[in-house]
Parts: C-alpha cells; structure tokens; sequence
C-alpha cells in the first residue's frame, strides 16, 4: 500500500510541471478554482430543479434566430467572437498578435476550468432531465460545472477591455450575451454559467500581474488599434 502511494505521488509531481505548460498563463495551483467555487447543487436538489425550470422556459421562448446565434456561438471559441463589436476587419488575417493572445487565453480556460469540470463531475442538464431538447452540441461526459465556453468568453472579453477600454461596455455585453446563449442552447445550468463567469475574473486579475501577459497584451494592443483606426493609447 505504502509503495502504491508513494508511486502515486511521485507521478503527479512528474505530472505537475506538464499541467503548467499546457496553460497560457495562469494554472490552477494559481487560480485555485476548487477552493474558490461552491460545490454545484446536487441533480435532484431544489436548485437543480428551479435551473431545470429556467432552461424550459428559456427553450419554450427562444425563437429560430436566438436558436442560430447559439449554434453559431456554440462554433466559435475564438477571440474572433467579438468581430460583432469590433466589425469586419477583426479578423485573425488582420490580427495576427490578438489571435496568438486568443489563443493563450484559450489555454487558460482549459486548464482551469478542466481541473474544476473533473473534481465536480456535474451531469448536464439534459442528462438529468430528458424533456429537455438542447440544440448544440451534446456530450455524455459529466463536466457541465462551469461552463468552458462562458469561461472563455469572458476572459477574452476582459482581455480585449485592455486592448480597448472605451468598448468596455459592449465587450462585456457581448460577452454576456455568450454566456446566456449557452442556456439557449441548452447545455449548461445557470449556475455553471455563474461560476464560470468567477473563474474568469479571477484567472484575469492573475494574468494582469503577469509580465508575460503585459508584454503580449501592449503588442495585441497596438496591433487592434492601429487595425481599425483606434487612437492610440498610452
């Protein structure tokens, strides 16, 4: 037994270094994402079904254009998202430093929310309840707390505040909007959305400290601005 533990813990010191790399930033020894999320409400619990509740009457009031933009959003878990806010030339062939800043944010969310989807293990909403009809994209594995796509909506939003604060208030809407259409689609609880929208701004406010993140954020920076015409900024 000793010798099994022992074995155990050697590799997951092995391991540890290979965890770090596989993120863009910041890791979960950093963000701490199972001590600073609660424990999701159990499948039959009362808040499990009033969320249960909420997604039927999200289902029975979304319209066939809500229903597109879910399923377009459910594609797309690039920094590009924003090309709504942004227009036509926020485009990756433009952009290429925002897009390598994307993708390291990407980086992020999953291995931070990864580590928090395996210690909850939460079942999707519409494996617990199937009067449920989700129009995205399904999965039999149980990891919908918290929501990856919310995660990496968000950090991408806060990031692209730094590239442009005067957009501030339609990035964060923007990205408000691509958290509520992964209940749209049917996929995740509210609650996973919540938390998800946490591990974001914590994960942020470690990237901020970071010089790597600085020197990638002031090159994305002049990049967008000069892209589409933004004074610059200081």
């Amino acid at each position: 037994m000793k010798k099994t533990a022992a074995t155990i813990l050697v590799f997951a010191v092995l391991c540890a270094p290979a965890v770090a790399r596989e993120a863009g930033f910041v890791t979960p020894e950093q963000s701490h994402p199972l001590e600073i999320l609660a424990t999701p409400p159990a499948p039959n619990s009362e808040t499990s079904k009033a969320e249960l509740a909420e997604l039927h009457r999200i289902e029975a009031a979304r319209t066939a254009e809500d229903v597109a933009r879910a399923k377009a959003d459910d594609e797309n878990q690039t920094i590009f998202l924003f090309k709504t806010i942004f227009g036509d030339k926020f485009t990756k062939e433009n952009l290429p430093a925002v897009e390598a800043l994307g993708a390291r944010l990407k980086a992020d969310e999953a291995a931070n929310t990864g580590a928090a989807k395996e210690a909850f293990h939460r079942i999707r909403p519409y494996n617990v309840d199937k009067t449920l009809h989700p129009v995205c994209k399904t999965k039999s594995k149980d990891d919908s707390y918290p929501s990856g796509h919310t995660t990496v909506g968000y950090l991408m939003g806060l990031a692209l505040i730094d590239l442009a604060p005067e957009r501030r208030d339609e990035i964060l809407a923007r990205a408000d909007d691509y958290a509520h259409n992964r209940l749209v689609c049917g996929v995740h609880f509210p609650s996973d959305v919540a938390a998800a929208r946490l591990i974001a701004y914590a994960v942020h406010a470690i990237t901020e400290l970071d010089p790597d993140y600085r020197k990638a954020v002031t090159a994305a920076r002049a990049e967008l601005r000069s892209a589409l015409g933004l004074a610059r900024a200081d």
